[in-house]
């Protein structure tokens, strides 16, 4: 059992910050993955190490590849990686995106309060990330450059500039 553990982190510090990182749902998937050859190698009595250790290494080798390939190709970021979903829009809930993620207006004023705000009034843009963390966009009446919206889908074409 010590030299699966310590394979692991042997492998996770190769493979780079990102094997631990705040997931979206394929490095979750990932994970789960690890966590489950670990186990079997550790449990299962027919496994043996090198067979636990050469699955751990290749699974890390495939998110590393198609992490590479996500970076380089639009098409397969698209097929790998949720897109951020807008759930508020400059004072007012945006219900089907809240319905297609499953968030309640609760939990989009909890995401608010955490960022320090006590009012929507002092709130622009409210996204949920593919993360799943919530990202709160401060109101501000100057026209500044809104490049970090433009990737969020739901953000009307007018208010991006």
């Amino acid at each position: 059992m010590p030299a699966i553990y310590l394979l692991i982190i042997f492998f996770i510090r190769l493979s780079g910050k990102r094997s631990t990182s705040q997931m979206n749902n394929f490095d979750w998937i990932v994970t789960v993955a690890l966590g489950s050859i670990t186990a079997s190698t550790i449990l299962l009595k027919d496994i043996i190490l090198a067979e636990g250790a050469l699955s751990i290494a290749l699974l890390l080798v495939l998110q590393y590849g198609l992490t590479f390939l996500a970076r380089k190709s639009p098409l397969v970021a698209r097929a790998v990686k949720a897109p951020p979903t807008l759930l508020f829009d400059r004072g007012r809930f945006l219900d089907d995106g809240m319905a297609t993620e499953r968030i309640s207006r609760k939990e989009v004023l909890a995401a608010v309060r955490k960022a320090g705000f006590t009012d929507l009034d002092q709130v622009d843009w409210i996204a949920l990330e593919n993360d799943a963390s919530f990202s709160v966009i401060a109101h501000s009446d100057s026209r500044t450059n809104r490049n970090a919206i433009r990737e969020i889908g739901g953000v009307p074409a007018e208010r991006r500039h």
